[in-house]
Parts: C-alpha cells; structure tokens; sequence
C-alpha cells in the first residue's frame, strides 16, 4: 500500500509504532521495521546519551529506517535534539509541545520532522514551520491526550493541510486502519498493540493487564489541571482521582505519579504504576511477532477497502 507516507519514509506499510516512553525501545522499534513499519525510540524523559545508545542498538539489529519520538518536556530535549542529527536519525516525531525551536538544525539535517498535534491550529502552524507530515491523535490512545476524538479530529487536520496526515488514537487492528483511510489520512500510528508484541521488552504483567482489558477499563487522570493521562483503572487511578475530586494540589498529584511508569513496565507494578494504554485494549487479545501484527493487520484493511 503506497502512500505519501510510505515513499516519504521508505517504509513498506503505512503503520507507525507509537514512541511510548519505556516502552519504545530498540527491540520493538527495530522489530517494527524489519516488519515494513516504522520503529520508533521514544526519547521520554531519558538523557541524550541513552537515547544514543539505543540508537546504536536498534541500527545493530536493522538496516531499516528508524525513527525517534523527541519529548519536548523532557529536561534533555535540547540534547536529544542534537544527538538524532549527529547519529544519522532520518526520522523525528515529536510530542508535548512545539518543536519549532529544532526544525531549522533538522531540516539542515535532512531530517524528516513529524509532529503529534491534538487542534487543527497547531497542525497549520506546525505545516507553515516547515514539517513533512503530521499526527493528528485523539484522545483514545494511552498516555497524554487532547479534547478531540480521532474520528473527529483527523479528517478536520486532513482539511487543514496540504502536508500528509497520519491518524492515531483507537487504532488496532485493519479495520481501524481502513477506517483512518477513508477519513483522509495515510498512514496510522499504533502504540497499544505494540506494547503487547512478542519483541516488546513490557513486564508480563502490563502485557497480561492490556490483554485482559475490557472497552471499559481505562480512566484518564489530571483532567483539573490540564495535564489528562489516559490508563488502565488500578489501584493508584482510584486513589489519583479520588484525590483530584478532593481539590488536591498539583504538585501533591504529580507526587503520586513519580516514576510510576517505569514501576509497571520494568516492574510488573500493575496496582501502583501507571498502565498507559489506549481505549482499543479491550480489543487485543494476543500476544504476536510485530511482523505477525503488521501483515495481519494490513491484510485485514485491504480487503475492508476492497469492498467499498
């Protein structure tokens, strides 16, 4: 399936994996592009060096493109940044904010620069600063979300642009795909089903909490104070929104959820950690290569396509 994604990329599938921090690592990201996607290192909150170094071990197990999701937030954005030029990366998405500051030394770079935006007005800006393509994501995927919903957002963002869409949030399996295409985007960014993929280095704990989601298992904490985190309910969602209810502080909030990511991915800490996951969980079932995942799915979308 060829699209402007997939030649603007090199990439046979038009199926992004999501750069979910502790989750995106060299495995997954290298499996996903041996399978004809794109892999992507979520740079999160970890400093430039370990970034480089993962960089170094997924090129070690691929010779496929591969990507990096720079974190805007992160302390070590500004060094991040730096480190994708100087370890030939040829692919940037970026999330948690505006990466106008970096497009010029990417661009410089070659560097094919992919923003994740949640409005139609940030997508327009991000296409006048010069980006090649955007994520248009609603707020059914895990992790940090926006107000709108990718059913609605996408095909707004589609109407924005000249510059290729790629939709998240809720996609995964070949209907989603099918679905995101006829909504106007070309290629789809997929983070939950990854997350439970055989090359996924996820604590079997986390992976068994997704596979056992039901449609209604995720809530989504700090909605009060602007910074809404979509996961799986557990003991700790309970307690954050009993909190959040009560008018507790941000700081006393943010406290809560200190390196409680890390804790469910590393550690299996499905009560107290954060399980992100997207809406689509009650939807996966099994656990598979990427490259079992993606030809599935793909396989699964032509033949939705193939009958309209």
């Amino acid at each position: 399936m060829k699209t402007r994604i997939t030649e603007l990329l090199g990439i046979q599938y038009p199926i992004i994996q999501g750069g979910m921090a502790w989750v995106a690592e060299h495995n997954l990201a290298a499996a996903v592009s041996n399978a004809g996607g794109l892999g992507l290192i979520g740079g999160a909150n970890a400093p430039a060096e370990v970034v480089r170094d993962e960089i170094r071990k997924a090129k070690e197990l691929t010779d496929k493109p591969i990507g990096v999701n720079v974190m805007l937030l992160s302390p070590y954005a500004e060094e991040v940044a730096k480190v994708v030029v100087e370890e030939g990366i040829k692919v940037v998405t970026t999330g948690a904010g505006n990466p106008e500051k970096y497009m010029d030394m990417w661009k410089a770079a070659g560097i094919k620069v992919i923003p994740v935006v949640a409005s139609v007005a940030l997508a327009k800006r991000m296409e006048r600063y010069g980006a090649d393509a955007v994520v248009a994501e609603g707020m059914e995927s895990g992790g940090h979300i926006g107000e709108q919903t990718t059913m609605t957002l996408v095909p707004q963002v589609v109407d924005a642009v000249e510059i290729p869409v790629i939709a998240a949030g809720g996609i995964g399996d070949g209907r989603g795909i099918a679905a995101a295409f006829m909504l106007g985007a070309e290629a789809v960014q997929i983070g939950t089903r990854f997350v439970v993929a055989k090359e996924s280095i996820v604590h079997e704990a986390y992976k068994e909490r997704i596979l056992k989601a039901k449609d209604i298992d995720s809530a989504v904490t700090g909605i009060s104070h602007g910074h809404p985190i979509r996961c799986l309910r557990n003991q700790m969602t309970r307690e954050y929104l009993r909190k959040e209810k009560e008018g507790a502080s941000f700081e006393e909030l943010e406290y809560m959820t200190l390196g409680a990511l890390r804790k469910a991915v590393q550690e299996g800490d499905v009560k107290n950690g954060t399980v992100m996951a997207g809406q689509i969980a009650g939807l996966i079932h099994k656990e598979q290569t990427c490259k079992e995942m993606i030809e599935e799915m793909m396989a699964e979308a032509k033949e939705k396509m193939h009958w309209l």
